[in-house]
């Protein structure tokens, strides 16, 4: 009988809690103090349990809890004595702090971030092209305050929104805030600090002057859309040759952002590119503070504002945010940043195999067979080969007999 070379004595699950180096964990949790007064159900125990859940995309603790328990034989593999009860999982999302989770996913990402630049889009700006946005995620408990109207019986469900900032070469989001559903995009400005030359693109829910005027000052070159009724003076309007024109661009003009009757309002010298998209078949208005740039160049860095789009919907697609293990804000919080930490991983094997994966075929596989012992890379390498192999196992077997 032949050898199976995509056989391992570890669970896929195990192969991908390598690139969680536990030194670490135990490390970030004695700096917080996540594991204080804990005697067993420690931060990295809580960590798998969780990862566990955003591979399987469970939607309750019962869930987690008997997935685990099915697999209990392997379990030590994880790294884990047994499987957590219920009410230890229930209690430790409700009262170790999501924050230990922020600092793995920081980790991570810093240990990582050569390894996450996509190579399929880089391009002269990719590495210093960073693109700001946030999503808003429903919640069945009226946890957080949420935006809209009341439902009939007078209750409103609550919902959290995830500021997000990505660099575009590396498709992951490298700052993130969580607010309530309310809460504006624009006090998010002020957490993004960036190298000099880097470019921001970000879309008009956006408008601060005052934040417009200090990303100016640090040398960042800012696009964003103009608000319907924001206030411009127009201050010179500069020629479009006809490549440009072809290109799409309507008018180029420097202005001034603000109400010149408004002195307490911060004016901002700025440039106002009108741009129509032959596809949609529509007109868009673009300010920045970029002078040099071609008016057409503008206008592709802002398509590039759809990536952070993309990355929502994978997100959410590939990892259970529709259904919480908790409904305190520190469950959520913390389920948030385990979904992070599992996009982060799998980006990470999708970038390391050769042979071209979707992400969402990749997060399928690995979820259907989390706990088989198979050699992840080497199957996701060359699946026809395992698939072989067995066949050639099977015909051994009923030859021999």
């Amino acid at each position: 009988m032949g050898k199976n070379a995509n056989f391992i004595g570890q669970p896929i699950f195990s192969q991908l809690l390598k690139y969680i180096p536990r030194h670490k964990i135990n490390s970030l949790s004695k700096q917080i103090g996540s594991d204080h007064y804990v005697k067993h159900f420690k931060t990295y125990e809580h960590l798998v349990s969780m990862l566990y859940s955003c591979f399987h995309n469970c939607r309750s603790l019962r869930e987690v809890v008997t997935g685990m328990m099915a697999c209990h034989q392997r379990i030590n593999h994880l790294g884990l004595m047994t499987h957590p009860k219920r009410s230890t999982l229930s209690d430790a999302n409700k009262r170790r702090d999501s924050a230990v989770f922020e600092q793995i996913y920081l980790m991570l990402l810093s240990r990582y971030k050569s390894v996450l630049s996509d190579s399929c889009v880089k391009g002269r700006l990719d590495n210093r092209l960073f693109i700001a946005d946030s999503t808003t995620i429903s919640l069945f408990q009226e946890v957080l305050k949420n935006v809209g109207t009341k439902s009939m019986n007078g209750r409103r469900k609550g919902g959290i929104k995830v500021h997000t900032l990505i660099r575009a070469d590396q498709d992951v989001p490298c700052l993130i805030r969580m607010t309530s559903a309310a809460t504006s995009d624009n006090p998010f400005l002020k957490e993004i600090n960036l190298p000099q030359g880097s470019v921001l693109v970000f879309d008009k829910g956006y408008k601060s002057h005052q934040q417009y005027q200090r990303l100016s000052e640090d040398g960042i070159t800012w696009v964003t859309r103009k608000n319907t009724n924001g206030a411009v003076e127009v201050l010179e309007s500069k020629k479009v040759d006809s490549q440009q024109s072809e290109n799409g661009v309507l008018s180029d003009e420097l202005i001034l952002l603000g109400n010149a009757t408004n002195k307490k309002q911060i004016r901002v010298r700025a440039r106002l590119i009108i741009y129509h998209d032959a596809v949609s078949n529509k007109r868009f208005e673009f300010i920045t503070n970029n002078m040099k740039m071609k008016a057409s160049t503008i206008a592709q860095l802002y398509q590039r504002r759809w990536q952070i789009e993309t990355l929502f919907k994978r997100l959410k697609q590939n990892n259970q945010l529709s259904y919480f293990l908790g409904d305190s804000e520190n469950a959520i919080r913390i389920q948030i940043w385990c979904a992070m930490i599992s996009d982060l991983i799998i980006k990470l094997i999708q970038n390391k195999v050769k042979r071209p994966w979707a992400f969402a075929n990749l997060s399928s596989m690995l979820r259907i067979h989390l706990m088989t012992y198979t050699s992840l890379i080497n199957f996701l390498e060359n699946p026809e080969k395992l698939i072989a192999e067995q066949t050639s196992i099977q015909l051994n077997i009923f030859s021999s007999s």
